[in-house]
């Protein structure tokens, strides 16, 4: 059973919906996004009366707009709790403390935030909201100096981003503070089967600029990063299963392997893979799986066979947000045109509404091994030379 909400379902998720007559709950925003009669639409009392009579139905959504439905109609069942088990990164924090007894976390309240002694707390860290998405008042904080001039002026920031998403999905009333975790970062689909077992459908290596950066820019995959991770990130998200009781249950998980080779949990997005149908249409021009198939049908990849046939190459999602520094209301347009000429083989680009989302899109590439430049030139890129103003 499919969920659909805004802000964007992809091409490729509608065609895998139709293809395979998923049962797709007819709610008036997916009714207003999807205007396709032939697919498989379900009543929302006769969604709601399924997974009442059957809580092992599998759920799929597209967006995290979609828990608000969840959280009204599906209330009576286990379904909201282990959302918001995953989307509170405080709730999410305690599941896992005894796995991680020594990790520093603090959650705090907005209105606590200036005026909490920095002496407290344990630096670098990072700060965020509580219930967050997309980066959006992210921060990596390395002194109590730099703590005061960051807190300060978190109100303004989130006053740029606090109407563009529901509650569900960013609530600033409370934010989180975590230690700094040092080491390469990764993003992993996932799902956990009818028996509870983790099935992992993708793992992307989630590059950065630089200490301070915690921008979502570049997420690449390849057969070589798979075969390197895959084990090590099957035992730990077998363990989150375990502690969680999840089956039937897809999720989106952030991680970060330390200097140790200890797997730590940055956060996990519940009920879906990367936003704005990213992470799991990737997986499609990487390595020919249906990641949305794979879960609603209890697929298994059978990575062997999938890497005979896999060139060895980089597949990666490029976010293409405005750090440019120029408010979007002096921005007349993006180049997309001139961007796509900066690689050697884009897949696909998605356009947004950046001055609504703050983002101007999304890029798919495939990059060669010997021309990972493209790929750094963009993680640096402010983005000006593709903007008019």
């Amino acid at each position: 059973m499919i969920l659909i909400d805004q802000p964007y379902v992809s091409d490729f998720l509608i065609k895998t919906i139709k293809e395979n007559q998923f049962p797709i709950v007819a709610t008036s925003v997916a009714k207003s996004m999807i205007t396709d009669d032939a697919l498989n639409w379900i009543s929302e009392k006769d969604a709601i009366n399924q997974y009442n009579s059957n809580q092992n139905t599998r759920v799929y959504s597209n967006s995290e707009n979609a828990i608000n439905w969840i959280e009204q109609h599906l209330k009576n069942t286990e379904l909201p709790k282990k959302i918001q088990l995953f989307k509170n990164k405080i709730a999410f924090r305690e599941l896992l403390k005894d796995h991680f007894p020594e990790y520093f976390f603090k959650g705090i309240p907005i209105n606590n935030l200036k005026d909490f002694p920095a002496a407290e707390l344990q630096f670098p860290l990072i700060i965020k909201p509580a219930v967050g998405f997309f980066s959006l008042a992210v921060h990596k904080i390395d002194t109590a100096k730099e703590w005061t001039e960051i807190i300060n002026g978190i109100e303004a920031e989130v006053e740029t981003f606090k109407d563009m998403y529901p509650k569900e999905v960013v609530d600033i009333s409370d934010f989180i503070v975590e230690e700094y975790i040092d080491g390469e970062e990764y993003a992993v689909d996932c799902y956990f089967d009818n028996n509870g077992k983790v099935v992992v459908l993708n793992i992307l290596h989630h590059i950065f600029s630089s200490s301070k950066d915690v921008s979502d820019r570049v997420y690449s995959t390849s057969q070589k990063i798979i075969e390197t991770q895959l084990q090590k990130f099957e035992n730990f998200l077998q363990i989150v299963g375990n502690k969680a009781q999840l089956k039937n249950f897809p999720m989106h998980v952030e991680v970060r392997i330390n200097s140790q080779g200890k797997v730590i949990p940055i956060e996990i997005n519940p009920l879906r893979f990367g936003g704005w149908c990213t992470t799991g249409d990737i997986s499609w021009y990487a390595f020919g799986i249906n990641s949305y198939n794979y879960f609603l049908n209890g697929k298994v990849p059978n990575w062997n066979e999938i890497f005979k046939n896999n060139s060895n190459k980089l597949f990666s999602l490029i976010v293409l947000d405005n750090n440019s520094g120029i408010n979007t209301n002096e921005i007349k347009s993006f180049n997309y045109d001139l961007l796509l000429k900066d690689f050697e083989n884009p897949l696909e680009i998605r356009k947004v509404n950046y001055k609504k989302y703050g983002v101007f899109g999304f890029l798919f590439t495939q990059t060669s091994l010997e021309n990972q430049q493209e790929l750094n030139s963009i993680l640096v890129s402010k983005l000006t030379n593709y903007i008019e103003k």
